[in-house]
């Protein structure tokens, strides 16, 4: 080639380079943004149900104020008697069936009350007349905590006994949540 052509070559060239403003995306710039995009998609996809399972369990309404039916009424006598009953429960994807007891009784004024076997000392069950050293009451046998029939703490312990939330309906007791005890000043 001349050189009077190759110098208008160059020259065009230049001047194609330079009118020229818009950059266009180069072929390894198109296949990386379409595999990153394709890839950000599909981790997107596998995380969102892992995503969703983990706080699934937190956005679920929990069931307050449930009753279980655990006795006749005609059974409940002035002296406490422990009941036994099952509760369902469910904790995130565990279910399970927990066994629960309590100890239901009139009290002095007729009302019907039902109080947790659980110790407030320590968390050990308590037992009603299980100590010749204190009849008439609930002793724990752990470390000595005793209480009034009313679930009042005597010793060691330092709260009153926990008491059922309670309702009567066609003759059954139906027992709720723990709540502190009402019965006690």
């Amino acid at each position: 080639m001349a050189k009077g052509v190759e110098h208008r070559m160059s020259n065009h060239n230049e001047h194609e380079k330079k009118g020229n403003a818009r950059k266009e995306m180069t072929r390894r710039q198109f296949l990386a943004y379409t595999l990153g995009g394709t890839t950000a998609f599909m981790a997107g996809g596998a995380a969102l149900p892992m995503i969703r399972f983990a706080v699934n369990p937190l956005l679920e309404k929990k069931e307050k104020g449930s009753f279980i039916k655990v006795v006749e009424e005609s059974k409940i006598t002035n002296e406490p008697q422990e009941f036994s009953f099952q509760l369902h429960q469910v904790d995130g994807w565990y279910e399970s069936e927990a066994k629960l007891s309590a100890y239901i009784s009139k009290g002095e004024d007729g009302k019907i009350f039902a109080l947790s076997p659980i110790c407030q000392h320590l968390g050990c069950t308590i037992g009603w007349n299980n100590d010749k050293n204190f009849p008439n009451e609930y002793h724990c046998p752990c470390h000595g905590a005793h209480y009034t029939k009313d679930g009042k703490n005597l010793a060691v312990a330092p709260r009153p006994l926990k008491e059922y939330q309670m309702k009567i309906e066609n003759g059954f007791i139906y027992l709720g949540d723990l709540v502190d005890n009402t019965r006690v000043k």
